[in-house]
């Protein structure tokens, strides 16, 4: 049994994408969310996949779902897999959504079918992106292969918060250190995994070791 967290910007759409998925026996829709809560609720409930509708461009959001989707944090618990319903079709924000950990990639106004279509593949460990989605993301790999040898510059910050993944410390420790709230750690920390392109704290560490921004 998939359990799905659906979090969206309206009462209205969540129970519409909430409906559409608990007709289907192999889902147990667990709970449901605006996006602004989705950390915290992901935590309570444990989902197993995460269905996001999003209106626009938010980078705090992606940068929500990298924290989500990625080993940002020290508990060894399972990250969930992220689906994603949006109507921004720059191809940029689609590489940075994929690459920000979202495993299905739907135009908002996808049909039942499709939605469930992706939940399941995104469950099984598979891509899935609507078929409109497939110049989109081939223009946005192109972009992400111009852009990925530039880099992005970590803030003072961020590269404090990577030296201390570097000496072992875990978010609770981190946030300890710098007298900052755990949910500020995991945001610093899923930012410094986007700019440097790392999914594990381990790949971080050895990242910014070679970018010279840490000493080991």
């Amino acid at each position: 049994m998939t359990r799905v967290l659906v979090a969206a910007s309206s009462a209205v759409t969540r129970a519409g994408l909430e409906a559409i998925l608990a007709r289907e026996p192999a889902f147990t829709v667990v709970g449901g969310s605006g996006v602004a809560s989705l950390n915290d609720d992901v935590a309570e409930y444990d989902p197993d996949v995460v269905l996001v509708e999003l209106a626009g461009r938010d980078d705090d959001t992606l940068t929500m779902l990298h924290a989500l989707s990625v080993d940002t944090d020290d508990d060894g618990h399972a990250a969930p897999v992220v689906v994603l319903l949006t109507d921004d079709r720059d191809p940029a924000h689609a590489a940075e959504a994929l690459r920000a950990g979202v495993r299905s990639l739907l135009a908002r106004d996808a049909g039942g079918a499709e939605i469930v279509a992706a939940v399941s593949a995104a469950a099984a460990g598979l891509v899935a992106i609507a078929h409109e989605w497939t110049d989109v993301l081939r223009n946005g790999l192109a972009v992400e292969r111009g852009a990925r040898d530039s880099g992005e510059v970590l803030t003072p910050r961020e590269v404090e918060v990577l030296r201390l993944i570097a000496e072992g410390l875990g978010n609770k420790q981190i946030a300890a250190r710098l007298a900052i709230s755990e949910h500020t750690v995991k945001f610093h920390v899923a930012s410094v995994f986007a700019k440097i392109r790392a999914s594990t704290r381990a790949e971080a560490v050895m990242i910014g070791a070679r970018r010279g921004l840490i000493v080991l």
